[in-house]
Formats: structure tokens, C-alpha cells, sequence
């Protein structure tokens, strides 16, 4: 990375900017007097928790606001126009040309029904930028630069044709199809696994130093950041706290907020002595349709423990937990709990079985029902499994909402009036309402900033040792794995590679797939994806 004198003139100035959001019939302040400096081939990182006003922030740089979001004071000077001051129809000449956006989730991004190149090229196309074959070709030398298999004959597929990996490389590709000056990266890694996370990373850096494009790169892994940006500005509630070229912030960040960020990484629990096994996986082949997707897998949990199984996306992980819990009928083998065998229909099993394994979902905001309030959404589980009705049931709600640390102002909250780390926190309530001993965690932090990312690992390790629960944790962050685990699962294409205490395997030597997996791990050192791709290649 290059230092910011060594780049290119300025391209982006922003002054005293300042936004409201409007919630709850009135305006809010949600960013309050920003600067930032970012000069052609520079790229910023942006970090702070959820809520810090991040993306508002980076998408305001480009001009636009989100409905509900208002400019209220100072200047967006972009290559010396003011964009505050532009008409809508005015900033529409930039937007998607000179200016483009590679979002969190790609698949929203793309419309279903019309094939990638189509969608990679339209902006190039319709602003004049290139002729369709020209713009075509040069899509295909994008997807090669972006490492995107057979880059000749993919842009043909559908969106639902490739992985998310891939997608997501698309995306950059179509944000670069116009060869824009600024571009902004809004979390563009967070729903990958981390051997797709650092071919997207490398894939992106090239792009934008082949093409000395500046970026803002937003971000809550701090560990990404540092691969991508020459400097950093971190932000909270809607204030910037610092700012410092990458080498100098990691290595001596000044405020108290910016090393409470860095410290998050350090959570790591004591290890349990194993028990018996509380359930137990026996030769499992499981598939979807006609594809088999799990091919004689072996999995034993000891009671009391926390069991962490990582892969890469379509590794298995998740289908594994649709079968313990009978969402997904085996194809042979067995399920035993407590060394009973499961029925592998959940219709066929008891109620008894159903209640003590539960599951918390990855995506909070549509495991729950919006229209639900708090109090109805901890207080079915309890009225179903355990048959508390009035005030019973309302004591019993609010209990689990101190043990998840909030408390009775939250009863008659829908999820859309809760953050990110609250919706989580009542999905584990509701959870526990069922008063399990088994509980399945299925990427429960991976759409959650470091800090309550670090909130809801704590909780759970807290409960587990209070309540003596037992934990089979899906993630694929290697980071979390060393924080909350007992014992480690690898799996791979279907397949269990690899299994035992953390310690054993996390420590040398490793099978093939298990030592890929660990060294695609991002790490605080800005040097770390350079010195990775120069031993790969």
C-alpha cells in the first residue's frame, strides 16, 4: 500500500457534513460534522460498530441519501463540484459511472432474470462508455482479472446460476464495467467464508490499484480493513474518533473507543473437560433432491460442551443441522440424543424432543415475525412446550429478558424498533423459553459488528455455564471458533475432514483442507494478504 502523498490529486472533499434520519415522527441526527479527504488511487476504511452512520456516510459521499435520511449541512465536493448542492437529475450523470456501489448482499443486487454479463455491462453501455461487443469483451477480461472461473462463458449463467463468492466478484466487475473514479465497498465480504473472503479481497485490491481507482472500503472486521485501506477513520454514533494512515492506527491506535475495537479479538474461553455425549451423528448421508450432499459424516457432542463446525460455504454445515433437527429427513445412518434415536421426520417426533433442541438462526431479522411484539415472540414457546399461560408466562418472559441482559421496556417492541445485537439477543431468549438442553447456533454472529459480536458470545458463554447447555456452533469465522470452542469440526464438500479438542486442531500439522482454512484467515497485519498471495502463486 502506498502512502497518501504518493497518490494522485484530489478527488473527494467533504466538509462539516452533517445528516438527520427520521424516526419516531421527528429528525435525529445520525452523522454530525464529518471531514473526509481522499485523493485519486487512495483507499479510506471506515469502521465502527452498527449504527455508527457508516454507510449513510458512504453512500453520501456519492451524493444520495436513503428515503428517511436528509443532508443538512456542509459541502461533497466531487473533482470540485459540489454533489449537496446538485439536482437529483443532476447526480444521476455520476451515479453508476463516475461513481459505483458493491453492497453487502450481491443477490439483491441482481435481477434474476437477465444474465450477468447483461447486468456487468448495462451501466458502461447506456452511458455511452462503450459499444455492447466492446463492453462485453471487456467484461470478460474483468471476470479473468477477478479470478471468476471460465471468465469466457460465466457472465452467460443467472445470478442463481453461480456462488456467493462469485457473485460478489460479478458485482465488483459490474462497478468497475465503467471504469469510475470513486467507488464505495459497503461490507462487500461479510457473508463469505473465509478461503472465497481472500480471493474476493485480492481480487478487489488488484482491480483498484490496476485501475487507480479511490475507494472507501466500510468494514467491521478490522482485520480486512487493514488489507485494503492505505489509512482509516473510525466512527461512532455518528462521530468521527480518529484518523490514521493503516501501519500507524493498528499499531498505536490514541482513543479509549479505536482499542476497545482492537481488544474484542482477544475473548477466548476456558476449555470443559469432555462428558458423555449428549448427541451423537452415526454415518450420516444426507441429500437435497437427487444430490447428496452429506456422505457418511460422524459428529459426537459431549454434553456441556461447545462444538464449533466450520467449512466454506457448501461445506455441509448447515445441512447438518437441518437433519439433527428433522427439518431434513436422513438418507441413512442415525441421530441419537441422549442416546435415543431420533425420528428423522420432525412430525414424527415428540414434543418432549422437539423442546429440548432448539436452534437460533442466523439472519435475526427474518427468523422473527414482524408483526410480533417482544412479549408474543419469547411467549409462544413457553405457552407451547411448557403451557404458561397469564401471569405466569409474563414473569417467565421477563426473566429471559434479564438473563439476555434487557429488560421489560422491550416487551412490546416489534424487531423492526431493535438493533442488529437486540433482535439476536431475543432470538436466544426465545430459545431458552423452551428451556433446552441442546442448542444449535447457526452463524448467530456473522451479520454483527465486532463489539456486539463480542456482547452475544459472552451471553452465551455465560448461560451455557449457568444452565449447563450444550452448543454445536456453525460459523465459518475462525476468529469466533478460537473464542467460544471445546471441540472442532472440519468439514468439507460433505465430508467430516477433521475433529477434535481446539487445541489439537488448531495446532500443526494440519490435513490439506484444515490448513487452507487456517491460513485464509485475515490478520492485523497489513503485509498479511501480500505475503499470502506471494506464497500461493
Amino acid at each position: 500500500m502506498s502512502s497518501k502523498s504518493k497518490k494522485g490529486k484530489l478527488l473527494l472533499e467533504i466538509k462539516d457534513l452533517k445528516i438527520q434520519g427520521f424516526s419516531d415522527e421527528k429528525w435525529h441526527d445520525i452523522v454530525n460534522g464529518v471531514d473526509i479527504s481522499l485523493r485519486r488511487g487512495e483507499v479510506m476504511g471506515l469502521i465502527g460498530e452498527s449504527g455508527a452512520g457508516k454507510s449513510t456516510l458512504g453512500l453520501a459521499a456519492m451524493g444520495y441519501t436513503q428515503p428517511g435520511c436528509r443532508i443538512t449541512n456542509g459541502e461533497i465536493k466531487f473533482d470540485g463540484v459540489d454533489l449537496a448542492k446538485l439536482k437529483e437529475s443532476e447526480k444521476r450523470k455520476y451515479w453508476g459511472n463516475r461513481m459505483t456501489y458493491v453492497a453487502q448482499s450481491a443477490a439483491a443486487s441482481f435481477n434474476p432474470a437477465h444474465r450477468l454479463i447483461k447486468q456487468t455491462t448495462a451501466s458502461a453501455i447506456r452511458s455511452g462508455f462503450r459499444e455492447a461487443n466492446e463492453a462485453y469483451k471487456d467484461a470478460k477480461e474483468l471476470y479473468q482479472t477477478l479470478n471468476l472461473p471460465d471468465p469466457n462463458n460465466i457472465g452467460d449463467r443467472y445470478p442463481h446460476q453461480v456462488s456467493g463468492g462469485q457473485l460478489q466478484r460479478v458485482m465488483t466487475a459490474m462497478a468497475m464495467s465503467p471504469r469510475p473514479d470513486l467507488i464505495i465497498f459497503d461490507e462487500p465480504t461479510t457473508a463469505l467464508d473465509v478461503t472465497t473472503q481472500v480471493e474476493v479481497l485480492s481480487s478487489m485490491r488488484a482491480i483498484v490499484e490496476e485501475f487507480n481507482t479511490a475507494a472507501i472500503y466500510i468494514t467491521h472486521d478490522l482485520a480486512v480493513v487493514a488489507q485494503m485501506a492505505d489509512f482509516i477513520k473510525v466512527l461512532r454514533y455518528g462521530d468521527e474518533v480518529e484518523e490514521a494512515p493503516t501501519r500507524e492506527m493498528l499499531k498505536s491506535p490514541k482513543k479509549a473507543y479505536t482499542k476497545s475495537l482492537w481488544s474484542v479479538r482477544s475473548l477466548e474461553k476456558e476449555i470443559t473437560s469432555p462428558q458423555a455425549p449428549i448427541l451423537e451423528i452415526i454415518d450420516l448421508d444426507a441429500a437435497y433432491g437427487s444430490t447428496k450432499v452429506l456422505h457418511q459424516i460422524n459428529i459426537t457432542v459431549p454434553r456441556g460442551s461447545t462444538v464449533a463446525v466450520v467449512g466454506e460455504s457448501g461445506s455441509g454445515k448447515s445441512t447438518a443441522a437441518r437433519v439433527i433437527t428433522g427439518l431434513l429427513p436422513q438418507l441413512k445412518g442415525k441421530v441419537k440424543f441422549e442416546e435415543v434415536d431420533l425420528p428423522p421426520k420432525l412430525e414424527d417426533r415428540s414434543k418432549e424432543q422437539k423442546r429440548r433442541i432448539q436452534m437460533i438462526y442466523q439472519m435475526a431479522d427474518t427468523a422473527m415475525n414482524p408483526r410480533q411484539t417482544v412479549r408474543e415472540i419469547i411467549g409462544r414457546p413457553l405457552e407451547f412446550y411448557l403451557g404458561m399461560v397469564g401471569s405466569q408466562k409474563e414473569s417467565r418472559v421477563l426473566e429471559l429478558l434479564d438473563m439476555i441482559e434487557l429488560d421489560g421496556r422491550f416487551l412490546d417492541r416489534l424487531p423492526s424498533e431493535l438493533s442488529g445485537g437486540q433482535k439476536q439477543r431475543i432470538c436466544i431468549a426465545r430459545a431458552l423459553a423452551a428451556e433446552p438442553d441442546f442448542v444449535i447456533c447457526d452463524e448467530v454472529t456473522s451479520a454483527l459488528d465486532q463489539i456486539v459480536q463480542e456482547g452475544i458470545l459472552k451471553l452465551l458463554m455465560r448461560l451455557q455455564k449457568d444452565l449447563n447447555l450444550t452448543y454445536l456452533f456453525i460459523t465459518h469465522d475462525i476468529s469466533t471458533v478460537r473464542a467460544i470452542s471445546d471441540q472442532v469440526v472440519v468439514m468439507n464438500l460433505g465430508e467430516v475432514v477433521e475433529q477434535g479438542l481446539k487445541d489439537e486442531v488448531f495446532n500443526p500439522p494440519h490435513p490439506p483442507y484444515t490448513e487452507l482454512l487456517l491460513s485464509s484467515v485475515p490478520e492485523m497485519d497489513p503485509d498479511w494478504l501480500t505475503n499470502l498471495n506471494s506464497e500461493r502463486h
